[in-house]
C-alpha cells in the first residue's frame, strides 16, 4: 500500500457548525468526489483516524446529510478502515501547520496625474511607427502578416471624447 496523493481544503462557513463525525464523513466524500475517475468501479480502502466512521453503515439514526453522503458512498466499492491518527505523521504535520491570516485590503486609492493618459497615447503612437514595428518584429510575424511595412497604420491615436 502506498499513498499517491493528498488533498485538503478550507471549511465553508456553514460547515464550521458540523459535528466532528459529519466533518470526518464529509472529508471521505470530498476525497471520493475528487478522485471519482480513478475510484469508480474499483475496490478502494479509505483510511480514517475517526474510529466511529468504520461503523457508519451500521448506524440506525442518521441525519439527512449523512444519508445523502451514504447514498454517494454506495456508488463506490470502498471499505472504511480505522488508522491511528498518531501513526499518520505527514497528514498530521500538514493539519497542524500554522496558518497565516490573510491581509485584506479594504480600499486602494491611486492618484493618476493629468498627463498620464496623454503619455500613454504618445507611447502607443510611437510603438505603431513602422520603424519601431520592424525593430520589435519577432521572427517577421508582424511584417509578414501585413501587406508591407510601409502600409502599416501610421495614424496618430486621439483621446476619446467619452473619457
Amino acid at each position: 500500500e502506498k499513498v499517491i496523493a493528498y488533498a485538503s481544503r478550507q471549511l465553508k462557513i456553514h460547515e464550521k457548525n458540523y459535528t466532528t463525525h459529519d466533518l470526518e464523513l464529509g472529508s471521505v466524500v470530498f476525497a471520493l468526489k475528487i478522485w471519482r475517475n480513478y475510484l469508480y468501479e474499483t475496490k478502494c480502502t479509505v483510511f480514517t483516524d475517526h474510529k466511529s466512521l468504520q461503523h457508519i453503515l451500521d448506524q440506525k439514526e442518521l441525519n439527512m446529510r449523512q444519508r445523502r453522503w451514504l447514498e454517494l458512498l454506495s456508488d463506490y466499492d470502498c471499505e472504511i478502515r480505522y488508522h491511528l491518527g498518531k501513526a499518520n505523521v505527514v497528514a498530521n504535520a500538514l493539519s497542524w501547520k500554522e496558518r497565516i491570516k490573510p491581509i485584506r485590503v479594504q480600499a486602494l486609492v491611486m492618484t493618476i496625474g493629468l498627463e498620464l493618459p496623454k503619455q500613454v497615447l504618445n507611447a502607443q503612437t510611437e510603438a505603431r511607427k513602422p520603424e519601431n514595428i520592424k525593430n520589435e518584429d519577432v521572427r517577421g510575424m508582424l511584417v509578414e502578416n501585413s501587406k508591407g511595412p510601409e502600409k502599416l497604420r501610421t495614424e496618430k491615436l486621439e483621446p476619446r471624447a467619452d473619457g
